[in-house]
This record gives structure tokens, sequence and C-alpha cells, in this order.
């Protein structure tokens, strides 16, 4: 009888979850991304990169953002990494454009975990931030900044189709899910969810680009509002050998 109860109460908390009205915004995005990774020696790498991200219809700019990392790796398959990023986001609604740019400063921290196969490698990523956003009211930027922590999980898949010497061509698909936490988070424990698949395509020892699309779904702080997103995401790769 006992575990009888439990189910029931779960199965009325989803039933309960599943009646909240929800008011969804579908969104269509452009991210276009430079990627830098400067190898220093078999286990230290920097990692740097460019994002910028448009809105396209109407065409506008959402944000862009500088990201920096260091990585070290334990051995074939661990990989840990550590870096800051920082964020201006113009808006999240192409219809509403403030005066004003929103900037957040966060730092991150993450374990890589691969197992490579044939032609096929397996990569979970866990991942943890520190988000930092400026206080703003609708109309100006207030002084001080609010923060919470935000718990990533991302498991991804690479599958090889051609390989000759530095050129190859591959698919990658990944399914990741973002847990925000923290005392300033009330109703939108859950931020997001984001569904990837991209062709990349190693042009030679330095350079690739991949193309792909991700789809992403957003709660809101409200917990009723949410973002559902179509994004084109192009990345130019670059690798520094020292």
């Amino acid at each position: 009888m006992r575990h009888l109860r439990i189910y029931y109460l779960v199965f009325i908390c989803f039933t309960l979850h599943a009646q909240t009205e929800k008011n969804v915004d579908h969104q269509s995005l452009l991210w276009t991304r430079y990627y830098n990774i400067l190898t220093l020696n078999d286990k230290w790498t920097v990692h740097s990169e460019f994002d910028n991200r448009i809105f396209l219809n109407p065409v506008k700019e959402n944000l862009y953002e500088f990201r920096i990392q260091g990585r070290f790796k334990m051995n074939p398959e661990i990989e840990l990494g550590a870096g800051f990023a920082y964020f201006s986001t113009a808006t999240q609604d192409p219809e509403i454009q403030p005066d004003f740019n929103l900037p957040e400063y966060r730092g991150q921290q993450d374990l890589i975990w691969k197992q490579e196969f044939k032609n096929f490698s397996l990569q979970q990523r866990f991942q943890v931030e520190e988000r930092f956003f400026q206080n703003a009211n609708k109309e100006e930027l207030l002084p001080g900044t609010t923060f919470f922590w935000r718990f990533r999980y991302r498991i991804q898949g690479d599958y090889t189709f051609w390989k000759k010497e530095h050129q190859f061509l591959k698919a990658i698909i990944y399914d990741e899910l973002m847990i925000n936490g923290g005392k300033n988070i009330i109703k939108n424990t859950f931020d997001q969810n984001r569904i990837y698949a991209a062709l990349h395509y190693g042009v030679n020892k330095n350079i690739a680009i991949e193309l792909g699309y991700l789809k992403s779904f957003q709660q809101r702080a409200s917990g009723v509002d949410y973002f559902d997103r179509d994004i084109i995401r192009f990345t130019f790769f670059h690798k520094i050998y020292l």
C-alpha cells in the first residue's frame, strides 16, 4: 500500500504539471561562432570562442559572447576544463529592444568522459556554471548583480563517415539538459533542453567547419513562459599548435 501511495502522488504531480498553462514563444535564430584551439602540449590546450546570435524574423541582434578556458587531458578518456565567459544580451524578444545590453559574467568548470570505438565515439560532459547577471529594470542597468548556479549534462555521439590524413567528415548529435540552482531561482529550476545535429568537416590539420540545427526549449523565470527556438548554427574551428 505504501508503494501505491507513492506512485499515486507521483502521478498527481505529473498530472498537475501537465495541466499548467504554458505560454510558448516560437523563435528562429542564427548562431555564428569562431572557435580557436591553442595546443600547448599533449596535455594542455587553451580554447577561446566568439559567438554572435541573431533573430531571423525580424532580423535583430540577440547577444554576443566571448569565452576562454584552459583544458587538461588526464588520459585518453578523461578531460577537465575551467574558464570564464562574458555575455552581452541585447534582447530575448525581437519585438522588444531596450536601450541597453544586459551583461552576464560566468565561471565554468567541466569534466568530459570520452569512449572511442571504430568509427563512433561517445562523449558525456558534466558542467557547472556560476552566473552573475547585472541588475536592471526595463529602462536601465542598476548597481549589483544577481547570482545563480546552472548544472549541465550533455551526452553526445560522433560518427565518422570518411577520413583521409587530416581531412574527415563526421556527424554529431547530442542532447543536453540544464538545471538552475540557488536561492534566486523560484519557478524555473528547469532551465532548458537542447537537441543538436550537425555535419563537421575537417578541411585540413588546422581548419574545420560545422553546420548544424539546434532545438532549444527553455523555461523563463515566470515558470509559465517558454522559448521554443529553432536555431541554425555555423562554427569555424581554428587550431594552432605551439
